[in-house]
């Protein structure tokens, strides 16, 4: 289920890259991103009180809370720059220099997480960066 959800995601990631350029267009980066964020926040926790998960809240440790935090600020800077790129250039070209995020989580999850790079995750890792340059500098 893994599989499906994570191409929901790229799919719905997709989406909101189109729509986010075509909102940019009268208005500043980072009062379209303000606006998207509280809509996540009402649809995030709208969820977890659906699903009935509040009482989770209890049970998170420090550490975790710490990690969530920082998570969350960093989020926040990530969209802020997406947003600020796309008002400024082509989603075309923003988004797959945004999505080289995925080298970055690669290689940091390996430092910190532990987690194996193969030479299958290396390649196709190379192969992504590469994709991501030459549609960045494709003659228009």
């Amino acid at each position: 289920m893994w599989i499906l959800f994570a191409l929901l995601a790229a799919v719905s990631a997709a989406v909101v890259t189109v729509l986010s350029k075509a909102g940019l267009k009268d208005v500043d980066s980072s009062v379209a991103f303000a606006i998207q964020a509280v809509l996540i926040i009402l649809v995030s926790w709208g969820v977890v009180i659906v699903q009935g998960n509040t009482g989770q809240l209890k049970s998170i440790d420090g550490r975790t809370w710490t990690y969530l935090i920082i998570a969350g600020v960093v989020t926040t800077l990530s969209s802020l720059f997406t947003f600020k790129a796309l008002k400024m250039g082509d989603a075309s070209i923003v988004n797959p220099l945004e999505r080289v995020s995925l080298v970055f989580a690669i290689i940091l999850a390996a430092i910190f997480l532990k987690e194996k790079i193969t030479w299958q995750i290396a390649i196709g890792a190379a192969l992504m960066v590469a994709g991501a340059l030459v549609i960045a500098f494709a003659k228009k």
